[in-house]
């Protein structure tokens, strides 16, 4: 050992809004290489940071690179999974009540902390996408899984879960703390 300090690099931070970059089309990934393996590694590391709320999902934009790559972790135990230039080619005309395998159904994001709303999205779709190693896939998912899948494509396409809130006509919710100081969750009237 040569007595040098370790370097450490960063963690890039999860942007919030409102920031332009959540709002836009993200690009095609056209090169599978060191740089997209950089990008994965980022989304990783700032994944697994999250706490209160723990993320189970994560694209890109969320970082502040426009790029439609998407990262999901929908239990503590599972490995990350890969997403890059995915295409929904098929959703189920059954819609879920909410988020399924989740006790409020309530659905939240890590770029807008603090705010939960009730959406309503396909209870299946199927995905066309690429692999860290630019090999291509279709699968089909369900459940929460598919629930996350249509968050983090809507994320790459530029819109929000707040959008699908509002396009629903649902009800937006607010982590608070009542007088014993437990967190709890108040409708937020909009005007």
């Amino acid at each position: 050992m040569n007595g040098s300090p370790d370097i450490i690099v960063p963690m890039k931070p999860i942007i919030t809004a409102p920031n332009n970059v959540l709002t836009q089309e993200a690009k095609p990934v056209v090169a599978f290489d060191s740089e997209l393996k950089r990008l994965i590694k980022d989304m990783k590391a700032a994944l697994n940071a999250t706490r209160n709320p723990k993320g189970v999902g994560l694209a890109a934009p969320q970082i502040g690179v426009p790029y439609r790559v998407f990262i999901t972790k929908p239990k503590e135990d599972v490995v990350i999974r890969v997403f890059i230039n995915p295409i929904v080619v098929k959703s189920s005309t059954t819609q879920t009540d909410g988020v399924p395998d989740r006790g409020n159904k309530l659905e939240g994001c890590l770029s807008i902390p603090t705010i939960w709303g009730y959406v309503k999205r396909a209870e299946s779709v199927t995905l066309s996408y690429q692999d860290e190693h630019g090999e291509k896939h279709t699968e089909k998912f369900t459940g929460f899984l598919a629930t996350i899948i249509q968050h983090e494509t809507d994320h790459i396409n530029g819109t929000l879960f707040t959008h699908r809130v509002l396009e629903q006509q649902g009800k937006f919710f607010q982590t608070g703390k009542d007088k014993d100081g437990k967190e709890v969750l108040e409708e937020i009237e909009l005007k």
